[in-house]
């Protein structure tokens, strides 16, 4: 039975973290949102989905997984779930706790990159809150960045296995999810992340390796892999891609 993986139609976001894992194990999957409307399936189904009134667990928001009459919300639970079964954690309780610190780390910095361009509210148009952006850029980019990526550094330097890999030594859902934010701030912040990625070989070292895995690389190439835009949660207003000097 395949996967049901249910977010919007139109973006990247936070769904394509939970979509990198699915398409780098090979696992069977639907999403949902981008099915046929006319067939009954696509947005209408997902919001079908979260209006249902008779489930006694329903999802605050997408992402959201249903795998037969399990549903699972959140994307770093979700990646959790998945894991064992797609083989991409290992089998140690604290190795999947670490993989899941590691993600959640990655949850973290992923907001406050889109915080950035929304810094005072998510109801409100970018160009509502310009100043506001302005000044939380300066920051992302002189201090958030840099100091996230430099932990990223710090850690596959230090993982016993080599720094091949963020756990052990194979590939996990964060080795994936890493990938991902890195693409997302070089698309946001090009300047930004170009000067902090220097300084973090080893992390775009991973990056280049998953990006290489044989499925992720026909996956990406494929039009299933929707290019970022301006209404996920990497933006590029080159306004905001800040140089601290």
């Amino acid at each position: 039975m395949a996967y049901e993986l249910h977010y919007w139609p139109t973006i990247q976001g936070r769904g394509e973290f939970v979509r990198l894992a699915l398409e780098a194990a090979g696992a069977p999957y639907v999403d949902v949102a981008r099915g046929a409307e006319d067939a009954g399936q696509g947005l209408p189904a997902l919001l079908r989905c979260m209006e249902d009134r008779t489930q006694t667990q329903p999802p605050f928001a997408p992402p959201f997984l249903k795998d037969g009459d399990v549903l699972v919300g959140q994307t770093a639970l979700i990646l959790q779930y998945l894991a064992p079964t797609l083989k991409l954690v290992a089998r140690s309780e604290r190795a999947r706790v670490w993989t899941q610190q590691i993600q959640l780390t990655i949850a973290d910095m992923v907001a406050e990159a889109h915080d950035t361009h929304h810094p005072v509210g998510s109801s409100l148009y970018y160009e509502d809150q310009r100043p506001e952006a302005l000044r939380r850029a300066r920051e992302f980019c002189a201090t958030r960045l840099p100091k996230y990526l430099q932990w990223f550094e710090e850690i596959l330097a230090r993982n016993p296995a080599g720094p091949r890999h963020l756990v052990g030594g194979r590939l996990s859902y964060a080795d994936l999810s890493l990938f991902q934010m890195i693409e997302g701030l070089r698309y946001a912040f090009p300047n930004a992340a170009q000067r902090a990625l220097a300084r973090t070989p080893a992390v775009v070292a991973l990056h280049d390796r998953v990006a290489a895995l044989p499925r992720v690389a026909a996956y990406l190439r494929s039009e299933r892999r929707l290019p970022f835009n301006e209404q996920g949660i990497f933006r590029r207003y080159p306004e905001l891609d800040v140089d601290p000097g």
